[in-house]
């Protein structure tokens, strides 16, 4: 690293691109890992957590890094393709250190870390952690946040101390950006004890999200770590489908408190939807499709489409069916996909310009008929009616992925990636 190149506060290491000497990008960083050092020493930073295709988490040694510099990471173009596993002695900097309630040495006051930044030494080898960005608590000269202030690693203590209740500002703040799959995979290799103060931190529209992307196993141990009414508030803001399926996996009478805390509607969509066969149409579908009535217009059709909370597939197109227009409607009368919307005129009446002709899939279609129609129809989602007429929901193609993976496949996503020559770095 270049004489005079300031230290690196770790929170701005998160999710910058690791390049190789060649400029070709690797991967991303998503921790530091560091060993904790006793007598007030600074830690020893060992490397970097860097996911690389396939969400895949290696460790990158720092002694592999020749530069830290402008928002990027140069490495010396050799990796070690093995999955990453934390060690007893190894503390993931990001993970386990943000948010941490420590005291300083003179006054024995507590303060919350906010950051702490890291140096290379003279040998231009080896990085520490040296700094730590704190924050103390409020006072009166101090009303709102406290006062902030960088300290040296030496001016603090109790980090090694197993904390109960540590919170998860600091480190939410750093992956802020991150899509809710890519969050996913960021509470998957935390502890569990960190999974659970990262998702009681979360909002419920943003921790429904991540749980989407989550293997079961996850998402029943952060589910039962919520307060129930809280875990029921959750749950109404999953796709219906994916909630379904989660409270499937819960024991039957915590299964009942939950379906009794949600909202009526919600919780007679959810009881539904787990009516239906497993993989079939109707296990399968949402029951939250876009569904106008045939006297809408064209313009009403494109604003249900822009909500930003809708996914491309259930956007792609729009059901037109008889009162009453939520699931299950009254007689179905057709689908107008999106291309259509954008082709005739806004005051056009979806009526007039439904696709009548387009087969329908009855709730008991097993998962090959269903995958079968998306295939020869070109579809994105297709439509649920039963023998009666009447709207149930929408099947979609990611639904449809998701059964036809393996039943691990999430949990094999969040562990693939290349398998290239192995690297020794005396891990």
């Amino acid at each position: 690293m270049p004489t005079g190149t300031p230290r690196v506060f770790v929170s701005h290491l998160a999710g910058i691109a690791v390049f190789d000497p060649n400029g070709d990008q690797v991967g991303r960083v998503r921790d530091v890992v560091a060993m904790l050092r006793l007598a007030g020493r600074p830690p020893r930073v060992l490397g970097l957590v860097v996911e690389v295709i396939g969400r895949r988490r290696i460790f990158l040694p720092m002694t592999r890094v020749t530069g830290v510099e402008s928002g990027q990471v140069i490495t010396t173009g050799v990796l070690n393709m093995r999955r990453f596993e934390q060690r007893p002695t190894e503390t993931l900097v990001l993970g386990e250190l943000l948010d941490r309630t420590v005291r300083l040495v003179e006054t024995d006051e507590p303060v919350t870390v906010l950051d702490v930044a890291m140096s290379q030494l003279p040998s231009r080898r080896d990085w520490e952690v040296d700094k730590v960005f704190v924050r103390r608590g409020r006072t009166r000269a101090l009303r709102r946040r406290g006062e902030a202030l960088t300290v040296d690693w030496s001016a603090v203590t109790g980090f090694s101390l197993e904390e109960q209740g540590q919170g998860a500002e600091n480190l939410l703040a750093t992956f802020e950006q991150l899509r809710p799959a890519d969050l996913a995979n960021v509470l998957h290799h935390l502890s569990a004890k960190r999974r659970g103060e990262v998702a009681a931190a979360l909002d419920d529209e943003r921790l429904a999200d991540v749980l989407e992307e989550l293997p079961d196993d996850d998402q029943v141990e952060i589910l039962g770590k919520l307060k129930e009414e809280r875990a029921a508030d959750v749950l109404e803001a999953m796709d219906p489908d994916d909630a379904a399926d989660l409270l499937s996996e819960l024991p039957e009478p915590d299964k009942e408190r939950l379906l009794d805390l949600m909202r009526p509607r919600d919780a007679a969509d959810m009881r539904r939807l787990m009516s239906y066969e497993e993989g079939s149409a109707g296990g399968l579908m949402t029951t939250e499709p876009i569904v106008l009535r045939p006297d809408a217009t064209v313009a009403d059709a494109l604003a249900r489409v822009r909500d930003q909370d809708l996914t491309p597939a259930l956007a792609a197109q729009v059901y037109v069916c008889r009162p009453p227009d939520q699931t299950p409607t009254g007689r179905y009368l057709g689908v107008i996909h999106f291309q259509r919307l954008l082709r005739d005129p806004p005051f056009t009446l979806v009526g007039a310009a439904v696709d009548s002709d387009l087969p329908t899939l009855p709730p008991d279609s097993p998962l090959p008929v269903v995958a079968g129609h998306l295939a020869t129809y070109n579809l994105l989602a297709a439509p649920v009616v039963d023998e009666t007429g009447s709207l149930l929901g929408a099947v979609t193609v990611d639904d449809v992925l998701d059964h036809l993976l393996p039943s691990d496949w999430r949990e094999r996503e969040l562990h693939a990636g290349m398998a290239l020559p192995e690297a020794a770095d005396g891990r």
